[in-house]
């Protein structure tokens, strides 16, 4: 591979002109009448269930600030240069479930095909906290995922692993892997980036990650100076961040950090929209360099917004299993499940797991990342 609510605004209510008063002879009695009358309904409404109230529908402007509050609820805080579209719908369905990423910091794998739940409890004893897992998109180098499923996530959790989810859809125009040409972008990126979007969600959904979680959008590398290309497969990511958004989740982007992450911290300096809340950047230094990539200004995507890849294809074993991964390095947030919605604040590698010697056949790797 390459990668809290605020309140609600208040509407101020004008309370109702006073009548009138005229004096009459029979004002006392009518008074007393009505004292009256006010008493014996009131014990009615006390034994009565109470209704169900139905407010009005709020001004035009209140409604346009509630959603424009909405939107910035969803974003994530340490989104330097990416601040929502203005007039982004926000449903309500989605705001009102979002809640505060999780965030991870420690040393990450990611392999092509999800490992065996066995695989997982044995590399309990490596280095690694937080696992990237290839979850949907027409593009990944291994779309069956045997493995991977509502229990394997639960099974993963529970062990102490964090998840990075992944989505491998469409590629840029001008993608320099001979594998990802069969998926590039068509004639329509924006409403492309839309759809793909929701199938994103649908499918984290399905496997049990909850509003919040990050979703990271598989850029891979592609041809640099390409302007049509590049303009193109930016429409495509805003449009994917943008809708990711609006459900509730939190657009996360992958790439070479040569191509799609420098293009895309160039938008970030233009002040452009609907971009990542998280960087994840590809550069096989061989050593970890969150602060210091030069594509990036040290400012940009921080505090908890990045990932370093910083080897890829590297064959390691523990407890018997043997795979062939990418390593990298996470102060980002990682998956949420909806098994689990509290109880989880900033996290780090918990202590590991005994391993569980066996066998196990190398676990293939995209040979087009990164």
């Amino acid at each position: 591979m390459s990668t809290s609510t605020p309140p609600r605004p208040r509407t101020t209510t004008t309370s109702a002109p006073a009548r009138s008063r005229t004096a009459s002879p029979f004002a006392g009695v009518r008074a007393v009448a009505v004292a009256l009358m006010a008493a014996v309904a009131g014990t009615a409404l006390l034994d009565a269930p109470a209704p169900t109230a139905v407010p009005p529908p709020p001004p035009a402007a209140t409604r346009a600030a509630a959603a424009a509050e909405a939107v910035r609820t969803v974003a994530s805080p340490a989104t330097p240069g990416a601040p929502a579209a203005p007039g982004a719908p926000a449903s309500a369905a989605s705001t009102s479930t979002v809640s505060t990423p999780v965030h991870f910091t420690g040393k990450a794998f990611d392999t092509c095909e999800a490992p065996s739940v066995e695989t997982m409890r044995a590399w309990r004893g490596s280095p690694y906290g937080a696992v990237g897992i290839y979850f949907a998109g027409r593009g990944r180098g291994c779309p069956g995922q045997r493995e991977l499923g509502p229990g394997w996530v639960a099974s993963v959790q529970a062990m102490g692993w964090r998840l990075l989810p992944v989505f491998v859809g469409s590629q840029a125009p001008c993608v320099e892997a001979p594998a990802k040409k069969p998926f590039a972008i068509g004639s329509d990126p924006w409403g492309q980036g839309t759809r793909e979007a929701g199938d994103a969600v649908r499918a984290a959904r399905a496997l049990g990650l909850d509003t919040s979680s990050p979703l990271y959008l598989d850029i891979e590398s592609y041809r640099r100076g390409d302007a049509p290309c590049a303009a193109t497969t930016l429409s495509f990511v805003r449009a994917w961040n943008r809708e990711v958004r609006r459900l509730g989740y939190l657009p996360g982007f992958y790439s070479s950090a040569d191509t799609g992450v420098r293009d895309i911290e160039a938008q970030r300096k233009a002040g452009t929209a609907d971009l990542p809340a998280v960087m994840w950047f590809a550069r096989w230094l061989g050593k970890p360099a969150l602060a210091t990539e030069a594509a990036l200004a040290p400012a940009a995507w921080t505090p908890h917004a990045r990932i370093h890849q910083y080897a890829g294809n590297v064959a390691e074993s523990y407890g018997g299993h043997r795979l062939v991964i990418d390593r990298n390095a996470v102060d980002a947030p990682v998956a949420r499940l909806t098994t689990a919605r509290t109880g989880f604040a900033s996290s780090s590698r918990t202590a590991s797991h005994a391993s569980v010697p066996s066998s196990s056949p190398v676990v293939a790797r995209d040979p087009a990342r990164p």
